[in-house]
């Protein structure tokens, strides 16, 4: 069974940086070229795309609102995700998902029906 695990949220200040985790388990296939990538839905709000990235390389994709300030991590051999998220503000808040994509794609999606796993989410509160 695929399993995804978030850690790293929490509440700061505008202005503030959070590292966001991913363990990811029960993967049967090389990430190298698979797409990972964070997602994340406000209260009221329609989820969105945070960043994607092919699992082995560097090449990531950013949800405009984030460019500059957010940075995806490729999957690590201990097969964790990072985002590194700085400058937060107070419309970064929202329940955010780790994302696995089953399969092997030459550029990411930043859609949500393109990822078949899901975590269950960390929250991330700036205010």
């Amino acid at each position: 069974e695929v399993q995804l695990v978030e850690s790293g949220g929490g509440s700061v200040q505008p202005g503030g940086s959070l590292r966001l985790s991913c363990e990811i388990s029960g993967f049967s296939y090389s990430y190298m070229r698979r797409c990972v990538g964070w997602f994340r839905q406000a209260p009221g709000k329609d989820r969105e795309a945070v960043a994607a990235i092919i699992g082995g390389s560097g090449v990531a994709k950013y949800h405009d609102s984030v460019k500059g300030r957010f940075a995806i991590s490729p999957v690590s051999p201990e097969n964790t995700l990072y985002l590194q998220m700085d400058s937060l503000r107070p419309e970064d808040s929202g329940m955010y998902h780790c994302v696995l994509d089953h399969d092997v794609r030459g550029d990411c999606l930043l859609a949500d029906y393109a990822y078949d796993y899901w975590g269950q989410g960390t929250q991330v509160t700036v205010s």
